[in-house]
């Protein structure tokens, strides 16, 4: 990004903030849907900043600017940010204060502070408002700010929506609805609005386009008690799937009508919204009635995938580690590749797959220093060539019509070091321990996740991302209520339950040198029920080889081994009737028991 034109908007934007009498202004990564992965359009705060990592928050006053990032992404914002003028935050730091606190300090009194209500979610609206309250500040929540600087911003995605059909929908949007109107009747909600574009998508058995790597579409869904209303481009849809969701109960509104539509209901009725799933701008057009503050029903349902939903799941693991097979025998014949190269060939693999949609995030491939970013990208202007002795640190996924994935494996490139075969394996211990696990149903994340840590622990080393998040099915790569992180909160929808799918991926990054992280998925399925309850354990999921290359045997223990030499029979088992020639020959070499 050139740094000149990034001092020219954020001018822009002062001057804007002049005008509108507004001491500071703060920029989430965030959409109207608080999604993850951001259409262009919403992509302010890249555009103001030049960062362009997944995760980040701008804030700009009269004369600085900051952005907060977490460890994932430091190495990357302080090149992206260097000559900006903009200052990085380290979040997470001892010393660096949270973006509401900065502001506390650094604002005078009844300042008047930009919000965007359409980037910010209701409870993440009402934590700003606290963090600050003893200042008094004006949050202004409707200010266009970019409208009068922003002159070629991107239009609204207009993708096509699909059906999602059987046999690999294994619920019907008739089933669905019916699950969620009984969750509304128990919390004495009339109507619920849905704004979390994965939760419409799966309540109604739709996939779309519009997000990159996420099968979903731009709407709202209104729920009743005896129809729904979907809020969006009409033009989206075919005929066949207008009438498929009017079969359902299903009316088509305008994706713009939303506002008009909801001022219109009764104030008597009672509305059912998730705070950190709704904007605090929907939640206006509802002031006039009462609020129910509840998680939305269909996070919940769709976070525990069915026995035939897992059963999907397992042949797409097939599919994808077939693909991986086909990737890397072809990898270790080639030379004097770059980075660039790896995300071409991967997707190429997994594009040959039955069923396959399309990437489940942006590839991550990533030589020696360029590994120790855990979220680096490539691209046609910084990237690596791999060659000379060093680890190559691949993350990708792909989305299939049957499951979503989503790996990490480390290969060596040349000779590799004692230290990184160290680390390899430590990382390794921490993988295999939470891999082994058997828990009560309930469990939160938070509290197992230190089992991936005590290894790295131990030597004094840890990794400061979670150690596992929520994949969704043909949906989100990541999805909750559930994760594997000490760092966050535990809440009365963190329990792990039976059909969650959750990845497990350990890390260990040495800065300017390299990185190793170790990925696999793993769904929580019964294990056994005593009189202390329900017992739950991790099927490991994905089917790859992990590199023995990278191994010190010496370091693991008899268990760790075992399960090692296991998992890779599986592998070898599962996948030999998919590949053939240098695939298999690839696959047969790399599970040989260690």
């Amino acid at each position: 990004m050139d740094h000149t034109s990034i001092a020219a908007r954020l001018q822009a934007l002062r001057e804007q903030m002049t005008f509108q009498a507004l001491q500071a202004s703060i920029w989430p990564t965030s959409d109207p849907h608080l999604s993850e992965y951001l259409p262009d359009r919403w992509q302010s705060r890249t555009w103001l900043s030049g960062f362009s990592g997944s995760a980040g928050l701008l804030v700009v006053t009269r004369d600085w600017a900051g952005l907060w990032t977490d460890s994932r992404y430091w190495e990357q914002a302080a090149r992206e940010l260097e000559g900006s003028g903009i200052v990085l935050m380290r979040a997470g730091e001892p010393d660096v204060p949270e973006p509401a606190a900065w502001l506390a300090g650094h604002l005078p009194a009844q300042s008047r502070v930009a919000l965007d209500s359409q980037s910010i979610s209701m409870q993440g609206l009402a934590a700003w408002q606290d963090a600050a309250r003893e200042q008094n500040f004006e949050w202004v929540l409707n200010a266009d700010l970019l409208g009068p600087i922003w002159a070629d911003r991107p239009a609204a995605p207009c993708g096509k929506v699909v059906e999602h059909l059987p046999p690999h929908a294994c619920r019907s949007r008739q089933e669905n609805l019916a699950r969620t109107r009984q969750s509304m009747q128990e919390q004495g909600a009339h109507w619920h609005l849905i704004s979390a574009l994965d939760d419409i998508a799966w309540t109604l058995n739709l996939r779309g386009e519009d997000v990159p790597y996420n099968p979903v579409f731009l709407s709202y869904l209104l729920i009743g008690p005896d129809q729904a209303h979907l809020f969006v481009d009409a033009g989206k849809l075919s005929p066949g799937v207008r009438a498929a969701l009017g079969e359902a109960g299903v009316e088509l509104q305008d994706y713009a009508f939303l506002p008009e539509f909801m001022r219109a209901l009764p104030a008597s009725l009672t509305v059912l919204l998730d705070p950190a799933r709704t904007t605090a701008w929907a939640a206006q057009l509802a002031a006039h009635l009462t609020v129910v503050e509840h998680i939305n029903p269909a996070h919940l349902f769709k976070s525990c995938k069915t026995d035939a939903e897992l059963q999907h799941v397992r042949e797409t693991m097939e599919k994808d580690g077939a693909a991986l097979c086909e990737f890397f025998a072809w990898f270790e014949q080639q030379s004097g590749l770059t980075e660039l190269d790896v995300d071409e060939q991967i997707t190429a693999a997994r594009a040959r797959q039955e069923g396959f949609v399309s990437p489940s995030f942006g590839t991550i491939a990533a030589y020696q220093a360029n590994g120790a970013m855990p979220h680096y990208h490539a691209t046609e202007q910084s990237h690596a060539r791999i060659e000379g002795d060093g680890l190559l640190l691949i993350d990708s996924g792909g989305q299939y019509l049957g499951g979503t994935t989503d790996i990490t494996r480390v290969v060596p490139v040349g000779r590799v070091s004692s230290e990184q075969i160290r680390d390899f394996t430590l990382v390794l211990k921490g993988m295999i321990s939470l891999s082994r696990l058997v828990f009560p149903e309930g469990v939160a994340g938070q509290q197992i996740d230190v089992l991936a840590r005590q290894p790295l622990w131990e030597q004094g080393l840890d990794f400061g991302h979670g150690t596992g998040h929520g994949v969704g099915y043909f949906m989100n790569v990541h999805e909750g209520p559930q994760s594997i992180s000490w760092r966050g909160r535990i809440g009365p929808h963190s329990g792990m339950k039976a059909g969650m799918i959750t990845s497990n991926e350990p890390g260990l990054y040495r800065p300017g040198r390299w990185g190793i992280r170790i990925e696999n998925l793993v769904a929580a399925v019964p294990a056994m029920r005593t009189e202390y309850g329900q017992f739950l354990r991790f099927e490991t999921l994905t089917l790859c080889p992990i590199d023995t290359r990278c191994i010190d045997a010496s370091l693991l223990t008899q268990a760790e081994r075992l399960w090692l030499n296991e998992y890779h029979a599986q592998v070898r088992e599962r996948l030999l009737p998919r590949v053939q020639g240098a695939a298999r020959n690839w696959l047969e070499q790399r599970t040989q028991a260690i």
